[in-house]
């Protein structure tokens, strides 16, 4: 079961359910971190995924770059230092007027974009691993409020694409060469985006790295990738008693 980190509430409820169906069924309970299940989701499909590997994760409340050294032990190298690239998708969609999820809506529209049409600013290029989205909102909101009607919504889109994608692909290629990892792993709602996976595979090719990305289905959130952590956590020997807790905020396990 998740109980760390998210919403106090849902945790709550799911790690209530979870105690009460341990204790019926008397079967052991294992306490998950919701980002270890994306870190590992690659594995639902793709068993073969080598450890020690780079991941990226990235979704609407978190983006950072871990170095996966095994289950469960995890360094971050690093990640955004205001918005998570997911709520820059989120929130750059709102102010061009399209649907939710951001993500989905600004890939849909981007498809007939031109990506130079607006130049966006691609934030901390002297930082090797952290990233800042922060500004780019900022830069759609102004772009919006200056071209007001006459804004082209899919070159805008585009754009604003283009700067998630090239700052993530730059940032992680810093942290392949640091690291000298020689495989890559894409994780959590915003690797459904098929430009950034498209991007880094690119840059694996190039590379010769090993890229692994979940399927679609698996990138959001789901109980598939809880289960598949829970089940190495259990197989290591872990049980959690009745007395565990759900946390709001938590680090990664194996990171100090």
């Amino acid at each position: 079961v998740t109980n760390r980190p998210g919403l106090i509430g849902a945790l709550s409820v799911g790690l209530t359910a979870a105690k009460s169906l341990a204790a019926a069924w008397q079967v052991p309970l294992v306490g998950v971190h919701h980002l270890e299940g994306h870190i590992l989701s690659p594995m639902l499909n793709a068993r073969e995924v080598p450890f020690p590997h780079l991941c990226l994760v990235v979704s609407g409340g978190h983006t950072e770059i871990v170095d996966v050294r095994a289950p469960g032990d995890y360094a971050v190298l690093g990640q955004t230092i205001d918005d998570a690239a997911g709520e820059a998708f989120d929130k750059g969609a709102r102010v061009l007027g399209l649907g939710y999820p951001g993500g989905r809506a600004v890939q849909e529209a981007a498809k007939d974009g031109d990506p130079d049409r607006y130049p966006l600013p691609r934030a901390l290029k002297k930082d090797p691993f952290n990233l800042s989205f922060s500004g780019l909102k900022t830069a759609v909101l102004r772009l919006a409020q200056k071209e007001g009607p006459k804004i082209s919504v899919p070159d805008a889109a585009a754009s604003l694409q283009a700067a998630i994608v090239d700052a993530l692909v730059q940032k992680v290629s810093n942290a392949l060469e640091e690291t000298g990892h020689r495989a890559l792993t894409l994780v959590g709602g915003v690797a459904a985006n098929t430009s950034l996976r498209e991007a880094l595979a690119h840059e694996c090719v190039l590379g010769g790295i090993e890229f692994f990305a979940p399927d679609i289905e698996f990138c959001t959130d789901n109980a598939a990738m809880i289960a598949l952590a829970g089940s190495l956590r259990l197989a290591a020997g872990e049980r959690a008693d009745l007395w565990l807790d759900a946390s709001a905020g938590a680090p990664l396990p194996g990171t100090a």
